[in-house]
Formats: structure tokens, C-alpha cells, sequence
């Protein structure tokens, strides 16, 4: 063997880094992917929590402004979300108006979430009349509300009362088919989720059908 000859060593040498600097690639790749996921999970829960939250609607207590199988947007920061674990919550941009529809922790049972409309405001007094609703003795036009041809389960009269502070009367707009406030009372501000705001998804569950022109309608 000739002496001056080059050694293996250098040889073991150029290789060794090469597979090093491979298996930290594909590390530092892993490691980018699991960042990336853990921040999305992070977001989406950050925005579901304080942002915006889907519903869907199960029931036709809405008709006809909400639909059985609607999928709903609820605005939770514009009254002010709440903060997870806690009594309290972030400020809001408003509080909640008459005719607002709001999704909030159904009074007798805070596992499922009710929807309904604001009727009524603290301090304010509700008569219902009939097919009428009287709020300080005038009453109110809503076009958004319906009425069975049969005598409604409810009553026809209810009232007057005068809605405690810090607190709502709601009603459905399918008024002969609506568990609300005639049963259950006012609803409190702390009981509150968000406001709904677009119908982003309509399934027909009995036909099987796309509601395409339901997708993307605006809850004013």
C-alpha cells in the first residue's frame, strides 16, 4: 500500500454530516408541521371562544326566519364575549337590542343553547294580547312573526309584567310553537352567548336538499 495514499477517514468524514444534516431537516420539518397545527387549534379556539361560534338550528321555534337544519354565525364579541371559567366578560361594542336574535344558555338547562328574539329591554313592560305584543302599552309590528291557524298551545294573553334590570324578554317568531319567555321567565344578561348573524349553511334533512338560497343570508 502505498503510504502516501489518502485515508478512509476523510471519506467517513464527508458522509457522517451529510446524514446528520438530513435527519435534522426532516426533525426541524416535523417540528414546522406540529408548530403549524398547534397554533391553527390554538386560533380556532381563540376565535370560537371570544370571536364567532357556529349553531345549528334543531327545532322550528324561529320559523320562518330560521329553518330546521340552518347553520348559523353568532357574534360573540359584539356584546361582549365571556371569559372562559370566569363571571366575567371582555366589553362589548353594544348591548343587545329589540329584534336582535340571540343565542343564549337555556335558563332551566345551561347545557343547551336556546335562540330566540329580544321583545323586550330592562325596565320595560310587556303585554301580550291575542296575536299582539304590547311593549309601555303600544304595540309592536312584527312581520317577522307567524301564527298557527289552530288556537295557540301558549294562551292568548300573558301580562302586563315589567322586565327585571339587567335582564330580556324573548319570544320565538313561530309564537304558537315557541318555548320562551311566556314559560321560562326573562333571560339574564349573563346568560347571553352572541348575537346571530348569517345563515352560512341550510340543509332540508326530509328532502335531502341544498338550501342554496338560504346560504349566505344576513340576520339583521
Amino acid at each position: 500500500m502505498d503510504p502516501s495514499a489518502p485515508k478512509e477517514t476523510p471519506v467517513t468524514g464527508e458522509i457522517a454530516p451529510t446524514v446528520e444534516v438530513v435527519k435534522k431537516k426532516r426533525k426541524s420539518l416535523v417540528r414546522e408541521y406540529v408548530e403549524a397545527i398547534v397554533i391553527a387549534i390554538l386560533l380556532a379556539l381563540v376565535i370560537r371562544t371570544f370571536v364567532v361560534q357556529a349553531f345549528t338550528i334543531p327545532s322550528g321555534s324561529m320559523v320562518p326566519t330560521l329553518l330546521v337544519g340552518d347553520y348559523i354565525l353568532v357574534n360573540k364579541f359584539i356584546y361582549g364575549a365571556e371569559i372562559p371559567f370566569t363571571n366575567l366578560r371582555l366589553p362589548g361594542i353594544r348591548q343587545p337590542q329589540r329584534g336582535d336574535i340571540i343565542v343564549f344558555k337555556y335558563p332551566w338547562d345551561e347545557k343547551r343553547d336556546f335562540i330566540k328574539r329580544v321583545i323586550a329591554l330592562a325596565g320595560e313592560e310587556v303585554t301580550v294580547r291575542g296575536r299582539t305584543v304590547y311593549v309601555n302599552g303600544k304595540s309592536l309590528d312584527e312581520s317577522y312573526a307567524v301564527y298557527s291557524n289552530s288556537p295557540p298551545h301558549s294562551g292568548v294573553e300573558y301580562g302586563p309584567v315589567v322586565v327585571p334590570s339587567d335582564s330580556y324578554f324573548m319570544m320565538g317568531d313561530n309564537r304558537d310553537n315557541s318555548q320562551d319567555s311566556r314559560y321560562w321567565g326573562f333571560l339574564k344578561r349573563d346568560k347571553i352567548r352572541g348575537k346571530a348573524f348569517i345563515i352560512y349553511w341550510s340543509w332540508n334533512g326530509e328532502r335531502h336538499w341544498l338550501r342554496w338560497r338560504r346560504l349566505g343570508h344576513y340576520l339583521p
